[in-house]
Parts: C-alpha cells; sequence; structure tokens
C-alpha cells in the first residue's frame, strides 16, 4: 500500500496505544547517496548510508527498492528485526518495495524536516535550496510543525547557478561542485576578476547575464587566474543569497534560520550565510544534502521529543570485535592505555606521519570529525604533498580542512562562532606559522570546531598535540581509500591502512605500526 504524506507539515497520527512499540525507518537517496534512519518514539538508533557498508561510493537502493545492507546494519546493531519496523518512510519517487507501506514524503518538505528537527531550535523559518524542482522553498518550523510559506520562483535557483558555473570553469560532472568550492579556497576574497554582475535577484527568481557561462569560461584560463574567478563566481552567488535571505527576513515572523539542500555542503556559503547577521542563529545539519532526508523523515513520522542531533549514529565496534578483526587478520599490533595511544599518536604526528584514527561510532554525514579521520601535524612542511600525491591523488592545489578545540579555534582562525560539523571556512590569523597547511598564501580553510559533543578520544588527541606544539589543531580528512567511502568496520580500517599511505593505524586503544 503507497500513501502520500502532505508537505504542509501535518502529523503522521500512530495509534496511541502502541506509540512506545513504534520502529520508524527514514530511507532516502533511491539512485544515488542511499541512507537509512532508524527511530523509535524516543529515540534514534542509529544513521547509515549505504556506501558505508557495501563500499561503493554514492551507492543508491538496491533492485529490492531498499538499502538493504544499511538497514540491516542498523537493526542488527540495535537488536531489531525487519518485523519490527512499524513504518517506512521516504521521500523518494518511484514504486514502493513490494510488500511494504510507504508514507512518501515531498523532497523539501523531507530537507525542511531534516533541518530543522535536527536543530536546537524551537522555531525558525528554513529555506531549502538544491537542484530539485522547485529548486527553492521557504518553510515556518516551530515546535514539530512545519508549513510551507508560499514563495513563487521560477528559473535556475542559487544551487543550479553554481552547478552552471563549475561546469563553465571546465569541471567536470561528478564533484564539479566541490572541485569549483576547493579552487575558490585558494582565494576567496577576489572579486573584481568578473567585468560586470552577471546574476541579478528579481521577484520571483534569477536574472542571468546572456552567454554568461561562454564568458566565465573564457576568462577563466587556468592556475592563479581559473582560481580567482572561481572566487569570483562564488561570491556573486553568495552576495545573492544573503540578498534573498534579508528579504526573507522581511517577511518572516522568525529570527533563527535552518537551511537545508546542496547548496549548504558549501562551507564557504555556509560561512556567509552564517555571518551576515541577517538571522541571529544559522543551523546547518549534519547532512544537508539528499543522505540527510533520511533522518528528516524518520523524525517527522516518529513524532520523537525533540533534541539535537549528533553526528556520530553509525556503527560501532566493541574491542572484542576489533581485537577478533585484527586476530583474524593475524597482524602485529599493541593494545595500550588510552593515554598511552594517544602519546603514541602525538609522537607519530610531531615526525610529520599520517595517523588514521578509528574510534566510537561511525560518523553519518560527510565530514569525518573525529570517529573515522586521518590526522596530520599542520606544521609539517610536507603535509600537503604526502595528503594529496600519497594518499589523496589530488590535485596540488587541493587544501584540507583542520579540526581544534572549541575553545582554541578563535585564536588562530577568523570565521563563525562554531562550526561543529565542519561546515565553515576560516581564516588563518597567522598565515606564516600554518604555511605548510595552506596551498596558497590567501586561502581560508575549512574548520572543525570540537566542542563538548566531539568525542572525548579526539579531544584528547587535540589538547595532547597543542600541549605538544603550542596549537590544538589538527589537519583532518576522512579515513577512506581512493576513491572509496569513508570507512565503516575494522576490516575496512585495515585494508585502507595497508593500501595507502597511512603510517599508523588507532582503533580504538588498539595501534598498527608500519
Amino acid at each position: 500500500m503507497l500513501s502520500t504524506q502532505p508537505n504542509t507539515g501535518a502529523k503522521f497520527e500512530h495509534d496511541r496505544s502502541t506509540r512506545s512499540m513504534t520502529l520508524s525507518a527514514g530511507l532516502s537517496g533511491a539512485k544515488r547517496n542511499g541512507c537509512a534512519a532508524l527511530c523509535t518514539s524516543n529515540q534514534i538508533l542509529g544513521i547509515c548510508e549505504q556506501e558505508r557498508v557495501i563500499r561503493l561510493r554514492g551507492a543508491g537502493f538496491n533492485r529490492t527498492g531498499l538499502p538493504d545492507e544499511a538497514l540491516d546494519e542498523l537493526l542488527r546493531r540495535s537488536g531489531r528485526r525487519r518485523s519490527d519496523v512499524t513504518t517506512y518512510a521516504m521521500a523518494e519517487a518511484g514504486p514502493a518495495p513490494p510488500g511494504l507501506e510507504v508514507v512518501r514524503f515531498d523532497h523539501h518538505f523531507a530537507h525542511a524536516c531534516a533541518a530543522f528537527l535536527t536543530s536546537p531550535f524551537d522555531e525558525a523559518v528554513v529555506l531549502v535550496c538544491d537542484d530539485h524542482s522547485p529548486e527553492l522553498s521557504v518553510w515556518d518550523a516551530a515546535g514539530r510543525t512545519i508549513t510551507p510559506v508560499e514563495w513563487p520562483w521560477h528559473g535556475p535557483a542559487f544551487a543550479n547557478l553554481y552547478t552552471q558555473g563549475a561546469s563553465a570553469l571546465g569541471f567536470a560532472t561528478n564533484g564539479r561542485e566541490q572541485h569549483m568550492e576547493a579552487m575558490a579556497r585558494l582565494d576567496p576574497n577576489r572579486r573584481e576578476e568578473l567585468p560586470a554582475p552577471l546574476f541579478t535577484l528579481e521577484d520571483g527568481g534569477l536574472r542571468v547575464a546572456p552567454n554568461w557561462q561562454s564568458l566565465v569560461n573564457g576568462l577563466a584560463g587556468s592556475g592563479e587566474h581559473k582560481a580567482a574567478i572561481a572566487a569570483a563566481l562564488q561570491a556573486q552567488i553568495s552576495d545573492l543569497l544573503v540578498e534573498f535571505l534579508r528579504d526573507v527576513r522581511r517577511r518572516a515572523a522568525r529570527t533563527r534560520l535552518c537551511v537545508g539542500g546542496t547548496l549548504f555542503h558549501n562551507s564557504h556559503i555556509n560561512s556567509v550565510v552564517k555571518r551576515c547577521g541577517v538571522f541571529d542563529d544559522v543551523f546547518v545539519p549534519v547532512h544537508p544534502g539528499d543522505a540527510g532526508l533520511a533522518i528528516g523523515a524518520a523524525l517527522h513520522v516518529s513524532e520523537q521529543v525533540r533534541s539535537p542531533v549528533t553526528p556520530f549514529q553509525g556503527p560501532s565496534y566493541t574491542s572484542e570485535e576489533i581485537k577478533a578483526t585484527l586476530d583474524n587478520c593475524k597482524l602485529t599490533y599493541e593494545w595500550a592505555t588510552e593515554s598511552e595511544t594517544i602519546a603514541i599518536a602525538v609522537q607519530a604526528l610531531q615526525k610529520g606521519r599520517l595517523v588514521a584514527w578509528f574510534d566510537g561510532a561511525m560518523e553519518w554525514g560527510p565530514r569525518a570529525l573525529g570517529a573515522r579521520s586521518i590526522v596530520a601535524n599542520p606544521f609539517a612542511p610536507y603535509v600537503l604533498d604526502n595528503l594529496n600525491r600519497f594518499l589523496k591523488q589530488r590535485d596540488s592545489w587541493w587544501g584540507y580542512a583542520v579540526s581544534g578545540l572549541e575553545s582554541a579555534v578563535h585564536d588562530h582562525f577568523d570565521g563563525p562562532a562554531k562550526s561543529p560539523f565542519m561546515e565553515c571556512d576560516f581564516v588563518p590569523r597567522d598565515r606564516e606559522r600554518l604555511r605548510h597547511l595552506l596551498p596558497g598564501p590567501r586561502a581560508s580553510v575549512r574548520v572543525h570546531t570540537a566542542g563538548a559533543d566531539a568525542p572525548s578520544r579526539f579531544r584528547a588527541l587535540l589538547a595532547a598535540f597543542g600541549e605538544a606544539t603550542g596549537i590544538p589543531i589538527l589537519v583532518n580528512t576522512s579515513f577512506n581509500g581512493f576513491h572509496e567511502p569513508i570507512v565503516c568496520s575494522p576490516r575496512d580500517a585495515v585494508r585502507v591502512f595497508f593500501g595507502t599511505g597511512i603510517d599508523l593505524l588507532v582503533l580504538g586503544q588498539f595501534v598498527i605500526h608500519k
């Protein structure tokens, strides 16, 4: 049976007599970036992307119409079975999986749920922007009710415009937006490279200059000049977004903003939105893209009491499970106390080595935040060469994010008050000291502010590195192999460790050297 959930924010009513027994599965990403989220009426049991389990980057649903492996992993680890699931909720078109009753959600409504229901706000206006029609929508949210705000829009919106700009700069289809963002980060304040504004905001849409993509392509060239064009183009889109937000703020009764949709994967845009001052506070969810729809759908149908959602909702592994994997692989390893493990890692980092850090529940969003991370010394002379040439196999101009203790980040970087999900760009205060980290003399850096919600052992690692070097900040990139998703299991971690240029692997309290 197929039912349709209206996008008005009306509540899905459960039988109150069985409310405590409800188990809701939110599913998203049928064609790409499949994800499953599992909730009861009072707890999130887990969130996991399909790619992490089957090890195929960007994997969508199986022919069964479900992300079977991700769903079954969450059920297994929570001690449930598929027969225990009382509601399946999807923000996907197409036929329902055979034999399942599915609650369907409008795509943008599910984004609004993911943005607001995972936020710390009691009320907010919600902006959703991606390349899914209508490309832009505005919502009013309070308590558990999310309702659409009538906002006529025609033509491409900001996310589509960004994608077109990345194409005009010559970036390939797969990951083109990320390439443009990374290149623009080399010189983010450049605006003068474009002869005139290419876009203007008008009632209900954007007016674009004729043949603007050909103009951008002709100006781009390569190298430093291409980075300047990318930055100028990104700046024009960001400025228009702020102008649009001012209009939203004038019409809205809310002073806080939640955002969702693929546009808000862009950490430069997130920083601009947070710092422009149009709204008193801005929340960017753990996963603003389509994989995040799973938790939005699950939270809405479960009617769970609202609370902020942690990024660490993926599978976790006990020491016994880790040891069994290492023994099965016939590896030589060292078991150490927590303080000894951190000391070993810090010593390796001081020598300029790459350290893989595997700890606790996996992050379910797109960023490594201290559970499945590769960390490096930002002061090591060859840190970028090691990461770009020998680990990630990227262009030499590609920069990397850092994680730092929240209490110390602003001593060394200028940026938004917080960036708990590595969602914002910052500007280094002392470029000379961080020169080995920066791919260009004017580059900005994506930053993760590790506060109380970050894993305690990762915060202890940052603190120990700070005691050793004077700055509790580490380069932090995702723990994965070339063109692979972030590792999920200890076996994934071992395979990537031995197949890449990582020097030291820390799995909980187990340490493996090369």
